[in-house]
């Protein structure tokens, strides 16, 4: 059964041409009805399967079959044992009396569509079509990249996705306190963003086979705000801490005045040390002159703030009570701000 010869190669062409007759005659002729005395077709419940997985196609023979094909449109896949496609992933798994039936694996997108089996027997030829429905999962095709933004700006960030059927996308803010921002829609719009908005946005592709998640990171930069200085008291010759902590991003740089002065690391014997959002300037034997006001400033590329601490002795004595930030040393702080642009 392997080939047919001059007889198979007139096989295929009749194959053909009787499945166009029955299946793609123009509107308005005539075609013979399913319990016709010269034709049976019959069409069977849509197959829907996953890209990527197998589908097996099936149709019954009965008792004396001359010929057998299974077609794709207007292509023949298999003309009994014989494979006519080209293509790896079609294969034959049973043609016997009862069944005729081949298998399609790796399904993608392109093999969606009409399959028929057409069998010849003795008195008259039988049909039986069935449709190929592929459902594709969701895939997150365009989304936008990492963003930094200032306080205030507005933002959009877009997430697109494909699949089929068409997958819905949905947006939301992954904020630890569940109050996130969320939307349901391919746009997620933020006017006058703020601090509170910044964090990762979590962009969700859904349809029927499976679900797609990417995320975004969007920050957002502020001018520093300090937490508002606290006194401290200690006894001469004792070891003292000054803390100034502050809030910004990006990250503040401090610094520390004695009056109008600037105070580095190691000068007269003081430490500053600088931790992330918090900076300490520690006195390891206080003396009388160590007494007096103190300035921190955060800075950082949006702006700066400033508060004032005072180092007083234990006993109330205190060497200065006075707690204003001197304004010379606000012109400085101001020239300096302007010197980083």
């Amino acid at each position: 059964m392997r080939a047919f010869g001059h007889l198979g190669a007139w096989w295929r062409c009749a194959t053909l041409l009787s499945l166009r007759l029955m299946f793609f005659l123009p509107a308005g002729l005539p075609v013979r009805s399913q319990g016709d005395s010269q034709s049976d077709n019959k069409v069977m419940d849509n197959v829907t399967v996953r890209q990527g997985e197998t589908v097996f196609l099936s149709c019954a023979q009965g008792d004396f079959v001359t010929h057998t094909a299974w077609l794709n449109r207007s292509s023949i896949l298999y003309a009994g044992e014989d494979k006519w496609s080209v293509d790896p992933r079609v294969s034959l798994v049973t043609l016997n009396q009862e069944e005729f039936s081949i298998k399609i694996e790796n399904v993608d997108m392109t093999d969606e569509g009409q399959y028929i089996c057409a069998v010849q027997t003795s008195s008259k030829p039988r049909t039986t079509s069935v449709h190929i429905i592929v459902q594709v999962p969701p895939k997150i095709m365009s989304l936008s990249k990492d963003i930094v933004v200032n306080e205030g700006s507005n933002v959009t960030l877009m997430c697109s996705a494909s699949g089929k059927p068409e997958p819905s996308v949905t947006w939301k803010l992954l904020s630890p306190s569940g109050h996130g921002l969320s939307s349901d829609d391919e746009y997620l719009e933020i006017p006058a963003i703020t601090r509170q908005r910044a964090g990762m946005y979590e962009c969700t592709a859904v349809n029927e086979v499976s679900t797609d998640v990417q995320t975004v990171e969007l920050t957002v930069n502020y001018a520093p705000s300090v937490v508002e200085g606290k006194d401290v008291g200690v006894t001469l010759g004792q070891r003292g801490v000054l803390q100034c902590e502050a809030d910004a991003v990006p990250q503040a740089d401090f610094e520390w005045y004695r009056d109008d002065r600037r105070i580095f690391n190691g000068f007269d014997g003081i430490e500053i040390e600088d931790d992330g959002a918090l900076s300490k300037l520690t006195f390891f034997n206080v003396s009388e002159a160590d007494y007096g006001n103190y300035t921190c400033v955060a800075i950082n590329k949006l702006g700066a703030a400033n508060t004032s601490i005072v180092l007083y002795v234990q006993d109330g004595n205190s060497a200065t009570t006075g707690t204003h930030t001197p304004a010379c040393l606000l012109l400085m702080v101001a020239l300096q701000l302007l010197m980083r642009f």
